[in-house]
């Protein structure tokens, strides 16, 4: 239990201060820079994470830092290199723009002012230190969204850790919700459909249609997860608006590491036997990712694209995520709107675009 004197506290008397409410948006994080001395911690903090790899802490911590620190940061940087841009980690970019673009979009609908604010679960700015400045800015309502659509322990959970922890340190904490997930929310996937369909409109359809999720181990679905289950919900939903069938719209998870299983059709695998039976051109997008960062850049868009080549395809066509898009500032404008119902400050003002 911390000391009295250990707590955080407010700015100035409350009764001094308007009440405020903001919107938090927590993204997975970045490294400061794509060196293998800046990958190194980032990496510390995501792979020591209990929520992301629950071994016993014994065993992992031998893992973590006797090998998989060793040598991932390089490899990790070097694919860091491959999308850094000349503003920074694209992930880290493409995060500030929508917070930005949703802060406008908000403060357009909303009967008073409203904070939208960005945190990282790891790397900065910490989801700690982003609610202790909202608490000392005066804000008394928090809504956190994580940019995770659908619900893991591993993103998601982790995200409430963070918050449960931040919210141990406050004197007054402020009154808080946070939205579990959307992955099946009506302006989500209209969201979805509609930037796939714009960018079919631009460059023609491929033969084919492939959503690739984020994996995680089989493992923890067995032992609770919904996260695969959500995913075939999105999967469905859009295969229903873009009106495909099973064999036009694909579901596939990337990213796995270790040896134990994890959810499948794997990504790489699919795309090399797509290629092996005469798909030519691929398209592949990522409902998984709110924001562009190095699994859709790197991975998708350049390690699978080559692995489709290399297996016959012609072309596999990297479709990008929502980022800033309108489509998307407004899906998650209208989410936030309802989850916030009943909070003054979110109430709709008069003539207000909704």
């Amino acid at each position: 239990m911390p000391r009295s004197h250990d707590y955080t506290g407010v700015a100035g008397p409350s009764r001094d201060q308007p009440v405020q409410a903001a919107v938090l948006l927590v993204n997975l994080g970045t490294p400061e820079a794509p060196t293998a001395s800046a990958v190194r911690p980032y990496l510390a903090e995501f792979l020591g994470d209990p929520r992301v790899i629950d071994y016993p802490r014994w065993l992992w911590w031998l893992i973590l830092h006797g090998v998989i620190l060793r040598v991932r940061p390089a490899r990790s940087a070097h694919a860091y290199q491959r999308i850094w841009t000349p503003q920074g980690s694209p992930l880290r970019v493409g995060s500030e723009a929508l917070a930005a673009r949703l802060q406008e979009k908000l403060s357009e609908a909303c009967n008073e002012p409203v904070r939208v604010a960005l945190a990282m679960r790891y790397g900065q700015p910490s989801v700690p230190a982003q609610i202790e400045r909202l608490q000392r800015e005066g804000v008394r309502r928090l809504l956190v969204l994580p940019l995770y659509p659908q619900y893991s322990a591993t993103s998601t959970g982790s995200v409430i850790d963070a918050v449960a922890e931040a919210i141990q340190s406050l004197r007054w904490p402020p009154e808080l919700r946070l939205i579990n997930d959307y992955h099946d929310d009506a302006g989500h996937i209209e969201a979805l459909a509609r930037s796939i369909e714009q960018w079919w409109a631009s460059h023609g359809r491929g033969d084919k249609l492939m959503l690739s999720f984020h994996g995680i181990p089989e493992r923890y679905v067995r032992e609770g997860d919904p996260y695969l289950e959500q995913c075939q919900a999105t999967t469905r939903a859009l295969r229903e608006r873009l009106g495909l069938d099973e064999s036009q719209l694909l579901l596939s998870f990337q990213s796995r590491v270790g040896r134990e299983p994890w959810l499948q059709p794997y990504t790489d695998a699919t795309v090399r036997e797509l290629a092996a039976n005469g798909v030519r051109t691929l398209d592949v997008a990522c409902p998984g990712f709110a924001v562009d960062c190095l699994e859709t850049l790197e991975e998708i868009a350049m390690q699978n694209r080559d692995f489709f080549r290399k297996a016959g395809g012609d072309e596999l066509r990297y479709i990008p995520a929502l980022n800033d898009s309108p489509v998307q500032v407004d899906s998650l404008a209208a989410l936030v709107m309802r989850h916030a119902g009943g909070w003054k400050e979110f109430t709709p003002r008069a003539g207000a675009a909704q």
